[in-house]
């Protein structure tokens, strides 16, 4: 096996001493490596099963495939582009340790900083760097002056294949600054600024065959690639995007291809992109595939076994009262589908709470998305994940007045049927006619105005920032109105999970008692 160096370039006093011995002749002949990603894997380690979909995923699986692909290959580096942390119970019980293992069982390589990863704060995100195996990468990040990060982020490491070394440098979103919790000591530079300032760096040490590995989003990292010269390959993450083109290979600011890849999310496709280098460090081939992450893959037994330490812990947490309501919570299937239920309300409004730095004004989740409901009295956790099973996440995203009409109208379009698309919404009001032809029920649409504190009529033109789940955002239900305006304007996934949400809501205003307030009315505002 080829042996692999990590190195922190920055903090190097003989730099020189290193650019010399990279320098010395090697083999002139090219190297072909095979890179294995993940991201905005979200503490999804056991295999899940969306609504609708298969089972997938599971980090037992990833392990499997994994192994394999190191059986066959030589010259493997695993790489995960951010946001391990937050997203299920594994990460509420077991925080940067559960992540730790997984990953240092996995053999991960390189990890670079996601926005989540500051969800705990900077301490929480130090802890997973004692303990993992392999380096944290953030390259536009400067956490000197913090007490607990100090200098443990590194802006890159350097492997080495056949006597050729390969940079990989990490890069993470700015707008973790307002999106989690990385506190005042922690400083987020401009990401293309740093990013070229790391690769003329590298290059000076003698390395031209560079890895960008980011928490950007797919636009981003497009950008990234046309703008900064010198970076071979992102390795990306953030925005959750399922590729139909992978690798995309667009052409940088130097005119030589740069190969962009990502694999959604919830870790239910493993990355995988062969690239062949020369010695002068451009592309010469490549050949890649994202590998479905499904049930017709065996579980490794040392993965099963770490999970299972965490099993009772989550088992209590299921039991654990999140909060109390006084009133019952109404989720049944023939009213959460059909009008408005003050367990609908209760949900939309935690999302409204949750996503309050985003400044969301409206909120919306599906009927079919809540599936039980909740008597007075104490609410546990597990009654919050009887309530909303999918896993979804949250997501904000900005659209028109005229885009919400049209979502709302596809919302009520199935109402007579029991459509799970029936919107339960907060900050708003809307009325409809479920017996007028579809495309032509809602009569009316209000949005809440909280300088006058009263429901003002929507402006089809002017623009709203929305909070929903990841389904909807994503088209599910037929709210293609969201996905064509998270397409035009921009969407952005929380990572935050909607059930979660929900309990942090009921633990922070217990003892609920949610009403019904008439934002669905059934009839014109004139009746």
């Amino acid at each position: 096996m080829n042996w692999k160096l990590w190195v922190l370039a920055l903090a190097l006093a003989g730099a020189a001493v290193l650019a010399a011995w990279f320098l010395i002749p090697t083999d002139d002949g090219s190297v072909e490596i095979t890179l294995l990603h993940t991201n905005d894997v979200h503490a999804h380690y056991v295999p899940f099963e969306p609504f609708g979909e298969p089972v997938q995923g599971g980090a037992a699986r990833l392990a499997t495939v994994i192994e394999e692909i190191r059986t066959r290959d030589d010259d493997v580096l695993l790489l995960d582009a951010g946001d391990q942390f937050q997203g299920t119970l594994y990460f509420t019980v077991g925080g940067a340790d559960v992540v730790a293992d997984v990953m240092n069982t996995l053999g991960y390589d390189a990890m670079c900083v996601g926005n989540h990863e500051f969800d705990a704060g900077p301490s929480e995100l130090a802890r997973l760097i004692e303990a993992a195996d392999f380096p944290v990468l953030s390259a536009n990040i400067d956490a000197s002056a913090d007490p607990d990060l100090g200098d443990e982020l590194l802006p890159y490491s350097v492997f080495v294949f056949d006597g050729q070394p390969v940079a990989v440098i990490g890069l993470t979103t700015g707008h973790t600054a307002v999106s989690s919790s990385p506190g005042p000591k922690v400083e987020f530079l401009d990401v293309r600024s740093a990013a070229q300032q790391t690769v003329t760096e590298i290059q000076m040490l003698g390395i031209n065959k560079i890895i960008a590995l980011t928490h950007l989003g797919y636009e981003e990292d497009l950008a990234l690639a046309a703008s900064v010269h010198g970076i071979d390959v992102i390795v990306g993450g953030h925005s959750h995007t399922t590729l139909t083109d992978y690798p995309t290979r667009i052409m940088s600011a130097s005119a030589e291809p740069v190969l962009v890849v990502t694999v959604g999310d919830w870790g239910r496709y493993l990355g995988e992109l062969r690239v062949t280098f020369t010695a002068g460090g451009l592309i010469e081939n490549y050949q890649g595939r994202m590998i479905p992450i499904d049930a017709a893959i065996p579980e490794d037994p040392a993965v099963l076994d770490i999970l299972a330490d965490y099993e009772d812990d989550i088992d209590t947490l299921m039991s654990t009262m999140v909060g109390v309501t006084n009133v019952s919570l109404n989720g049944e299937r023939e009213d959460v589908r059909g009008r408005e239920t003050n367990l609908g309300n209760l949900i939309c409004d935690a999302m409204l709470w949750k996503t309050a730095a985003f400044e969301t004004t409206i909120a919306l989740q599906n009927g079919g998305g809540i599936r039980a409901s909740a008597p007075k009295g104490v609410i546990t956790m597990g009654q919050v994940l009887e309530i909303l099973p999918y896993g979804n996440q949250i997501s904000v995203l900005s659209l028109t007045g005229e885009q919400l009409w049209t979502a709302l109208e596809n919302g009520v379009s199935q109402v007579e049927d029991g459509g799970g698309g029936f919107p339960q919404v907060s900050g708003l009001r809307f009325w409809f006619d479920a017996d007028a032809d579809v495309g032509s029920r809602i009569l009316s649409v209000d949005t809440w105005d909280d300088a006058t504190s009263s429901y003002v009529s929507i402006d089809l033109n002017a623009s709203y920032v929305l909070a929903t789940n990841s389904f909807l955002a994503a088209g599910g239900d037929d709210y293609s109105a969201f996905a064509e305006a998270a397409a035009l304007y921009g969407g952005y996934e929380t990572g935050w999970l909607l059930s979660d949400a929900l309990a942090e809501y009921l633990d922070a205003h217990a003892p609920v008692a949610p009403e019904i307030e008439g934002r669905i009315v059934p009839s014109s505002p004139e009746g």
